[in-house]
């Protein structure tokens, strides 16, 4: 085992300094003296991009699998279909000689707007967090390392090089932080990239409360932390806030610096020392070990045909169908109308430094006959590629729908609304298409629209006229596959969505504080986002949170817990029985929200802590088993700076979607924490009586105070429900200088307190 502090005592301080930059667009600088190689890395997170040696950003790659982008994987809410996505990812690396994989992108889908949710997995940070640790898991199972990304509040592309996201520390911890933390945790990524964008003032990459303190000291991540390409605005500052490696190099002027900054004193040398250390210990740590462990050669190739099924299974199961009259699936040898150019053109992937240079491409067009069996398929390309409804089209799709038994209407966004570097301008379909939609489903009832889309669409304007609606994602180069296979009822459509999809724009929770203005976007929903902010405002939506319809039935019985009294440290296991009541084998998504039903702090109605998946055939039972640990009833307390729980009754939400609960169970939680009083010299009555030991402190006082100024209070000493409210809300402080100007003899306000103060700690 190589001894790395040795082989730093080695180094001078400018090949040191040359170690925490990178040595092109896509490797790390060897030094061959001391037998340390180079670290090739390329983008991710659903592809390789293997780019030539030294190649630009935007330099061909090489061929391989683009599977479903996040957003598609995410509405799996399947997790070993995940580690084996990642596995192959992993394997694709390894033969295309790739040593990190940049990704996966775990950032919330605060707003649809963003132009890169589709490499976000979901607005939840539970449900992101344990997919996204799944596929890591995955990629690193095959000794290549993963670069867990944006970190961290990068939840919009407008002015993300620049931009402050506002972000309150209970907010931060409990929405933007956790699923990170998950990753970081479970499946120990070898490497972290930082976002662009500033948080809370600072860029995230000199932002040192953020690298060093929470997620190197915090959570113990022992890998390194890499720049996003050109995310780096002073060297110097950025390796004193924790940034171990800039990417892309040569920067020979910045190397410089560091090494100056180092002699004059401005840099201390143990902290550039200890950024070459994280990166050795990935470089010379993660990479020999990996190879050590039956890794040595790598494959020359890999199974394209093998991984291209995969990314067809994985497709069809982040499939999730909206809306079914009974049209689907397909009956075979029926005249079919396919009308978009989304059916021959196919719209599988966003644009950006994710782009994949796929193996293969399946055509939807081409695909659909291959299993419908279809007496006829007529297409129409339905809509232009930009501007406005062109009538031609329009009427041609018509009599072609009219002609048929039913019509597939294949609608996508434009490229450019899936898309790094830009927000979407707007939550609606192009125009041109809702006007096909529209004049389709007018005349033809048996009307199947099929989305491809990297987050939420408006769907108000049409969806009423349709027969069914498949939300098909940006779901890979087998997309046009899988979306034969869930049309023809080959494969059961098993989806659920990772994201509430809104009935309008102005109903989204960020819609008052996106995108920001003077250089900055305040978080002003705070905890709310998603189907919390839904559920808090008991605004209906157009589709919720976890939902998807099968074509089987599933019914839940025999719901139970563990216990019905459990300490937080204990947790407790949620059981439910789930039984297939259709004709057809399927896959059913159990989902366990919590909820508080008393805390100090506002808390979201319901929050997800728990989900599984299940295979059922026909009439097959299967019992299913959620674990809750502590952090499922806890909370980020911004006085204690720590996740605390209350003693309490919780109720626990069996789902199969946040607007489909099925069962609630209640448990009495047991907190184990010895916390310390918040109280203080400027803390109200109220708070002093329901601190537990400020309550025994003050008792005697405040009923000696009540008795002293009965006549001030009312003949019986209780006085008005309003004075009582306005005392309850004053400080105690204030109160007993009131006691003191009123009273002869009453006791000195300021030492008073500062004694009761006092006997708290005691």
């Amino acid at each position: 085992m190589t001894d790395i502090n040795a082989l730093i005592d080695q180094l001078t301080l400018e090949e040191k300094a040359a170690l925490c930059t990178g040595a092109d667009s896509w490797t790390t600088v060897p030094v061959p003296r001391l037998g340390i190689p180079a670290m090739r890395v390329a983008d991710g997170p659903h592809g390789v991009r293997r780019a030539a040696e030294g190649m630009a950003l935007s330099a061909p790659t090489e061929p391989a699998t683009c599977f479903p982008t996040a957003s598609g994987l995410a509405a799996t809410w399947d997790t070993a279909l995940l580690r084996r996505v990642g596995q192959a990812l992993g394997e694709e690396c390894r033969a295309l000689g790739v040593n990190v994989l940049l990704g996966p992108g775990v950032n919330m889908k605060r707003t649809p707007l963003c132009g890169r949710n589709f490499e976000y997995y979901s607005e939840d940070p539970f449900l992101a967090g344990q997919l996204a640790a799944s596929l890591a898991s995955g990629v690193q199972s095959q000794g290549v390392g993963t670069s867990l990304k944006h970190f961290a509040a990068n939840s919009q592309e407008f002015q993300r090089f620049t931009i402050n996201s506002a972000v309150d520390e209970r907010t931060l911890r409990e929405i933007y932080l956790p699923a990170f933390e998950a990753v970081v945790k479970q499946a120990k990524p070898w490497t972290v990239m930082c976002a662009y964008n500033r948080l809370n003032g600072a860029y995230c990459s000199e932002n040192a409360r953020l690298l060093n303190d929470i997620l190197k000291k915090e959570w113990g991540f022992e890998g390194l932390v890499v720049s996003d390409w050109g995310a780096v605005h002073d060297r110097v500052a950025s390796l004193l806030g924790g940034l171990d490696l800039e990417m892309p190099g040569p920067e020979p002027e910045r190397v410089a610096a560091v090494a100056a900054a180092v002699r004059e004193g401005r840099l201390p040398e143990a902290v550039l020392n200890e950024s070459v250390r994280r990166i050795l210990g990935v470089v010379l740590g993660r990479m020999p070990a990996a190879q050590s462990a039956g890794r040595e050669a790598a494959p020359a190739a890999f199974d394209q045909a093998a991984h291209h099924q995969l990314a067809r299974q994985a497709a069809a199961g982040g499939l999730v169908l909206l809306r079914n009259n009974g049209v689907l699936p397909l009956a075979r040898g029926q005249r079919l109308a396919v009308i978009g150019r989304a059916a021959k053109q196919a719209r599988y992937q966003g644009g950006g430094s994710s782009r994949v240079n796929a193996t293969q491409v399946d055509v939807p067009l081409d695909e659909l006959p291959k299993i419908a069996g279809a007496a006829q398929v007529t297409y129409c390309e339905g809509y232009p590629a930009s501007g406005g409804p062109q009538p031609a089209l329009i009427d041609e799709a018509v009599r072609a729908a009219q002609a048929a038994e039913v019509a597939i209407i294949y609608a996508a966004l434009p490229e450019a609304y899936d898309n790094e570097g830009n927000d979407r301008p707007s939550l609606d379909l192009p125009a041109a298409q809702v006007a096909l939609i529209r004049a389709v489903c007018q005349a033809q009832p048996r009307t199947v629209v099929v989305l491809n889309n990297g987050s939420a669409v408006a769907m108000g304007e049409w969806i009423d006229g349709t027969a069914a609606v498949l939300e098909a994602w940006l779901a890979g180069q087998a997309s046009g596959g899988a979306i034969a296979d869930v049309l023809t009822g080959k494969v059961n459509p098993s989806g659920r969505l990772a994201e509430t999809f809104p009935l309008k724009l102005a109903d989204t929770p960020a819609y008052l504080n996106y995108p920001g203005e003077n250089g900055e976007v305040r978080y002003g929903e705070n905890l709310f986002i998603g189907y919390r902010y839904y559920d808090a405002r008991q605004a209906p939506v157009q589709f919720p949170f976890g939902f998807g319809l099968s074509y089987t039935t599933f019914e839940y019985h025999d719901p139970r817990l563990s216990a019905t009294t459990c300490k937080d440290v204990d947790g407790l296991t949620v059981s439910v029985a789930v039984t297939n009541t259709g004709q057809v084998a399927g896959q059913e998504v159990v989902q366990v929200y919590v909820h508080d039903r008393q805390c100090k702090l506002a808390r979201p109605p319901k929050e997800l802590k728990g989900f599984a998946k299940v295979a059922l055939e026909p009439g097959e039972t299967k019992t299913v088993s959620i674990p809750l640990d502590f952090r499922a009833f806890a909370f980020w307390h911004p006085a204690y700076k720590q996740w605390i729980t209350e003693d309490g009754e919780f109720d626990i939400l069996i789902a199969a979607s946040a607007a489909d609960i099925r069962f609630t169970q209640s448990v009495t939680l047991q907190s184990t924490l010895a916390l310390p009083s918040l109280l203080n010299r400027d803390s109200t009555v109220r708070e002093w009586l329901e601190d537990p030991r400020g309550r025994v402190v003050i008792g005697p006082l405040f009923q000696q105070a009540k008795a002293q100024m009965g006549p001030a209070m009312g003949s019986n000493g209780e006085g008005s429900p309003d004075l009582m409210a306005m005392l309850m809300d004053m400080s105690l402080l204030n109160v007993l200088q009131f006691q003191e100007h009123m009273m002869k003899g009453a006791p000195p306000a300021e030492p008073t307190v500062q004694a009761m103060l006092q006997a708290l700690k005691q």
